[in-house]
């Protein structure tokens, strides 16, 4: 018998803002401390007792799959971008009580169990983890004086950020429309009075969005691995040498000692060095 899907990672986007690193990696694939970002937030779900996993995959499928070999992550590949929801239906019909949901490009670790916690509690179909709203350009949400969350134009208590992790009740899944993208503002939440918002204390959270983020992460959660030339990301599968000033040298890279160069991403395409600006 098919052990249920207790948790679902998001990995299926575009990459559009990483620019030329994703003609590499997809963001997920991206390593920190020599283990990709999907595999990271694989052993987080894991460690609150969420074991059986799954994830999409769209921008170059088998990296993502080459990145979750070894974790037990079954991947659905998505030829066609099915929305910010629309790819939980791989897994519609196949889950658990409550379903995990988390982001694969994130470098975080949500406290799991207590929102899971707080999740049953209030007898949620689906639940939001959120955080006090740190400014910036994120869309706020806001919450109703009993934890509901409420509709895009309303306000009320808040504002918070939703910072990825949610639960969803096999009662919330069944909501998802048949075909095409599926946005949960615009799909799940008006025909949901029991989606809540859990508020919890800031925690260390890397959103790993474009070059710059890559970088600046590795400096600071793998000074000695991956950020260990200053204002650089280092691949585990790179050598880096020269002087370097704001560069990402991605999978295979290879820097001649006397090489200067800023602003600039290398990997290897077969047998090529491939040198692109960012």
């Amino acid at each position: 018998m098919t052990e249920p899907i207790e948790g679902f990672i998001l990995a299926a986007g575009l990459g559009t803002r990483m620019g030329p690193l994703s003609q590499a990696l997809p963001k997920p694939a991206w390593p920190f401390n020599g283990r990709p970002l999907i595999a990271q937030a694989a052993e987080g779900l894991r460690r609150a007792g969420i074991r059986n996993l799954a994830c999409n995959a769209h921008h170059l499928p088998e990296r993502i799959r080459e990145a979750t070999a070894g974790t037990g992550i079954e991947v659905f590949p998505e030829p066609v971008l099915l929305g910010s929801a629309g790819g939980l239906r791989h897994v519609r019909g196949r889950t658990a009580e409550h379903l995990a949901v988390w982001n694969g490009d994130i470098l975080a670790d949500p406290p799991w169990a207590r929102f899971l916690e707080a999740h049953k509690a209030l007898g949620a179909d689906l639940s939001w983890l959120l955080i006090p709203h740190p400014g910036g350009p994120w869309n706020p949400v806001w919450l109703s004086p009993e934890g509901r969350i409420l509709p895009p134009g309303e306000t009320g208590e808040g504002p918070y950020h939703f910072c990825g992790p949610a639960f969803w009740s096999p009662r919330a899944l069944a909501l998802l429309p048949d075909e095409g993208p599926v946005d949960v503002k615009a799909h799940i939440l008006p025909r949901l009075t029991t989606a809540f918002g859990v508020v919890v204390e800031p925690f260390p959270f890397h959103e790993i969005g474009s070059p710059d983020q890559l970088i600046a992460a590795a400096a600071q959660v793998a000074p000695q691995a991956e950020g260990r030339i200053a204002g650089c990301y280092v691949h585990p599968t790179a050598e880096p040498a020269g002087s370097l000033t704001r560069c990402v040298l991605g999978p295979g890279a290879r820097i001649h000692p006397a090489f200067t160069d800023r602003d600039a991403f290398w990997f290897q395409e077969g047998r090529h060095q491939v040198r692109l600006a960012l």
